[in-house]
C-alpha cells in the first residue's frame, strides 16, 4: 500500500515521507559514528576513539535526545489518545527512557571498549525504535482524518528550533515548513514523561 493511500490527504503523505527520511538520516549518522568508534577500538587507537566518542555524545545531545523530547511533547500525546495505540506509545516511551539511559552511560564511560558496547546497544535500540514509529505510529496519525500529521511535524520543527537545532535537521525538511496549516483540531492529552527514569547499568 502506498503512502498516498495510507495518508488522509496529500499533505500528510508528504509529511509522512519527510518524517521517515528524517529518521533515516538520524539512524544513518548514528550508525556511521558507531562504526567509526568500533573501528578505532578494534585498531587500539585510544586517542582517535576518544574524539569519536566525544562526537557521538555531542550528536546524541544535539539531535537524538531533542528528537525524542519533541516526539513526547507533540506526537506521542496525540497517538496515546487513540485506544489502538495507547499500549504502543507507552512501550515507545519506555524505549525513550532506555535511549536516554544509554546516552548517559555513553557520556559517563571513560573506557573506549565500554563506550563502544554502549554505542552499539544505542544503535540497535534506536533502529528498532524508529522502525516501529515508521511502520505503526506515523501511518496511524497520517490515516486519521481528525489529525494533521503535517501540522504536528511543523510543531516538532518549531520545538527543535526553540532548542537551537538547525532547521535542516528537523522532521519537516530543510525549510521546516509543512505548508498551510489546516483547520483540523488536534487534541493533546497530558502524557506522563518517562525519560527521567534511569535504567540500571
Amino acid at each position: 500500500m502506498s503512502v498516498l493511500t495510507l495518508a488522509s490527504d496529500p499533505q500528510d503523505a508528504t509529511a509522512l515521507e519527510g518524517a521517515e527520511a528524517h529518521h533515516a538520516r538520524l539512524a544513518g549518522e548514528l550508525a556511521g559514528r558507531v562504526k567509526m568508534l568500533l573501528t578505532a577500538v578494534d585498531r587500539r587507537e585510544p586517542s582517535v576513539a576518544e574524539k569519536i566518542h566525544a562526537g557521538l555524545v555531542a550528536f546524541c545531545d544535539r539531535s537524538l535526545l531533542p528528537h525524542a523530547a519533541a516526539e513526547e511533547a507533540v506526537l506521542y500525546p496525540v497517538a496515546h489518545g487513540m485506544p489502538e495505540a495507547r499500549l504502543l506509545i507507552e512501550s515507545l516511551l519506555g524505549e525513550h527512557r532506555c535511549l536516554t539511559a544509554l546516552v548517559a552511560a555513553l557520556r559517563a564511560t571513560p573506557n573506549p571498549s565500554g563506550a563502544a558496547a554502549d554505542a552499539r546497544a544505542l544503535q540497535v535500540l534506536f533502529e528498532e525504535h524508529v522502525a516501529k514509529e515508521n511502520g505503526l505510529v506515523l501511518p496511524l496519525l497520517a490515516m486519521t482524518p481528525e489529525v494533521s500529521l503535517a501540522a504536528l511535524l511543523a510543531d516538532m520543527a518549531r520545538s527543535f528550533q526553540v532548542r537551537g537545532v538547525p532547521a535542516a535537521t528537523t522532521p519537516t525538511g530543510p525549510a521546516g515548513d509543512s505548508g498551510p496549516r489546516r483547520s483540523r483540531t488536534v487534541a493533546r492529552p497530558a502524557l506522563l514523561r518517562l525519560t527521567d527514569c534511569r535504567a540500571p547499568r
